[in-house]
């Protein structure tokens, strides 16, 4: 299977919200009281808006010629006060298609990120995984990456 990465067009708009419908399911699974099963992170025009702006590049992976995957990416430069100035790339969402998981897509698509992350001369890469996602804590952790720090809550009315 040939892979190719690179940058989304408005024309993958179509996919990205298909996969988007795919990734939004596994997070109703993990955490029905946030997320809705069947509902979509963005609608076709926010989508189009990300795609277009500088700041948060989308990536996307062919397989054969079809839109497999993505990955949503945010650049952020941080910096002030007690904090040095840094530009972070932040993974805001990688999705591959069910029918490809497993297929060496994800991890084509994460060192392409990570090497993009190098190439805008980012100090880190990092990203959010809600607890209770095993399968893609493992694969972030089996890239290298490592725990940055803990986000806790408690839900008060549930």
């Amino acid at each position: 299977m040939e892979k190719n990465i690179r940058r989304a067009t408005e024309n993958d708009i179509g996919k990205i919200s298909e996969l988007l419908v795919q990734v939004c399911g596994v997070h109703a699974d993990i955490r029905p009281d946030i997320f809705e099963n069947g509902g979509a992170k963005y609608t076709a025009e926010e989508l189009a808006g990300i795609i277009n702006c500088e700041s948060s590049p989308v990536f996307v992976c062919e397989c054969d010629g079809a839109v497999c995957g993505y990955a949503f990416l945010r650049i952020i430069k941080e910096g002030g006060g007690a904090r040095r100035s840094l530009t972070t790339l932040y993974l805001d969402d990688l999705c591959v298609d069910s029918n490809m998981r497993k297929s060496g897509v994800g991890s084509a698509l994460f060192e392409y990120v990570r090497q993009f992350a190098k190439d805008i001369g980012a100090h880190n890469l990092t990203l959010h995984v809600y607890e209770g996602n095993d399968a893609a804590i493992s694969f972030y952790r089996s890239h290298g990456m490592k725990t940055q720090y803990y986000a806790l809550e408690e839900i008060i009315n549930p």
